[in-house]
């Protein structure tokens, strides 16, 4: 498994870049076109040309927020089970050949989809569609490849979740954050459900979600859109559905109507973090304009050295070692809104909080300067036009906005929409996102007398499985 455990400052950046790469891209990229095969794949070709490369990644509308009750980490637990063959490609065959013909792949489990890509030379480019078509209906498994992998699960829990203090607050947050939703779940799945989990359940799940219908193919590189088409219909095409897809429902987060609060208590932990998490819209849900100020304000608040949150907490109070701000409207369903900060060394939790709060406070009352502004939507232009020169980033902004709510339109005009962000756009949303009810804030303490040893906050709830 390859897991990477980034700091504080990493992790919350990690947020911030994986929100730029599913936001839209400027118009000056050459293209981005889309169509659908007749069993209702849907296809987006992003050409890009300065090297003879592809990335090649299928998306299916299916994450942790849809599994059955009592079934939590199912939905990982299948990314890992579809690299254990078919009759055409047995067990091993597909880490073989993509390493034969020079190229990588990984896969990711999120709340609201699972994909699965491949970078490799252009002209191999059908091998790994026929790779991908087989094992999206041809699926074997069996008891001796997948309960040893159920134990492969076991131990990345145990290593990202268990043995991470940050990683426990994080998990406790959203499931305080969220009632009744379902995204107050784990994607790798609660520790007492993960072990009980079957063949049977995995065949089930992947039976009810996995078919061309529910299904996207991004490819980005060195290719046209007649290529693509071409090897597409050949591949995918010849597929039918195995089920009807019908729109995602689940349980409605009823409005909030008081803060929450939990505090963490780890002889692991390495100093104190306070982190407050506000629920809030997202891009599928968010009124025009809406969270794109909150682009804005999180930028603003706390985006690096330059921000409110920084500048008032670290460098003028001195109180802190870091505090930022982050915001997450990649959800289908819903957003996150988030502040944090952590003390001095030998420093208390409690100034850090009450700085975060005032300056909060200032924030409502009288929003972000010009300068602000004018600076913030400079940086987040700048961030999105680096993150087109890696076309593994292209492939995945449109692949994330199709399976939360979004199009390709709103993928590529969304530079113009941060442009026309307004100082009272930013006020707005501030005054109805920093509402202390909307909130859950969470305190990591390390035990009176520990040693440090860790409580970074952890990354996004993004499981990445890399199979060899």
């Amino acid at each position: 498994m390859s897991f990477q455990r980034r700091g504080l400052k990493a992790a919350f950046a990690g947020l911030f870049l994986l929100a730029v790469f599913v936001r839209p891209l400027p118009a000056a990229q050459p293209l981005a076109e889309t169509f659908t095969l007749n069993n209702g794949m849907q296809v987006v070709v992003i050409p890009d040309h300065r090297a003879p490369v592809v990335t090649h990644m299928v998306w299916y509308r299916v994450g942790s927020a849809d599994e059955p009750q009592g079934q939590t980490g199912v939905a990982h637990f299948l990314e890992h089970l579809m690299f254990k063959g078919t009759t055409k490609y047995p067990a091993g065959a597909y880490n073989r050949l993509i390493r034969e013909n020079g190229g990588d792949d990984n896969a990711f489990t999120s709340k609201d989809y699972t994909a699965y890509f491949q970078r490799i030379a252009k002209d191999r480019l059908g091998l790994v569609m026929d790779l991908e078509a087989d094992r999206m209906q041809n699926l074997v498994l069996k008891d001796e490849n997948v309960l040893p992998e159920l134990k492969v699960v076991e131990e990345e829990r145990r290593e990202r979740t268990d043995n991470d203090p940050s990683s426990i607050l994080g998990e406790q947050l959203d499931a305080i954050l969220y009632l009744v939703h379902p995204y107050r779940k784990p994607v790798i799945g609660w520790s007492t459900e993960v072990p009980n989990l079957t063949r049977a359940d995995a065949i089930a799940f992947y039976k009810a979600h996995y078919t061309p219908a529910n299904a996207i193919l991004v490819v980005a590189g060195d290719v046209t859109v007649d290529e693509v088409k071409k090897l597409a219909e050949e591949h995918y095409g010849r597929l039918t559905n195995t089920f009807d897809v019908k729109p995602r429902e689940r349980a409605k987060e009823p409005d909030p109507v008081a803060p929450r609060r939990v505090t963490v208590t780890d002889a692991r932990a390495a100093s104190p973090i306070v982190q407050r998490s506000y629920l809030s819209v997202s891009y599928a849900t968010a009124e025009k304009g809406e969270a794109e100020a909150l682009d804005v304000l999180a930028e603003a608040l706390g985006g690096g050295a330059t921000s409110r949150l920084y500048k008032k907490l670290v460098v003028e109070k001195r109180i802190a070692s870091y505090a930022g701000a982050w915001y997450t409207g990649d959800g289908l369903d819903s957003g996150t809104f988030g502040v944090y900060g952590s003390p001095v060394p030998g420093g208390k939790i409690e100034p850090v909080e009450t700085e975060i709060d005032a300056v909060l406070a200032d924030i409502k009352a009288n929003g972000i300067t010009a300068d602000e502004l004018k600076r913030t939507k400079a940086t987040l232009l700048a961030s999105n036009v680096y993150a087109r020169d890696n076309q593994g980033n292209l492939a995945r902004a449109f692949g994330t906005a199709l399976t939360t709510g979004t199009t390709v339109a709103d993928v590529l005009e969304w530079p113009d929409r941060i442009a026309a962000v307004k100082l009272e756009d930013v006020k707005a949303a501030a005054a109805k996102v920093l509402d202390i009810r909307r909130s859950v804030t969470g305190v990591l303490l390390p035990a009176p007398g520990s040693a440090a040893g860790g409580g970074e906050p952890s990354p996004p709830s993004i499981s990445n499985s890399s199979q060899q």
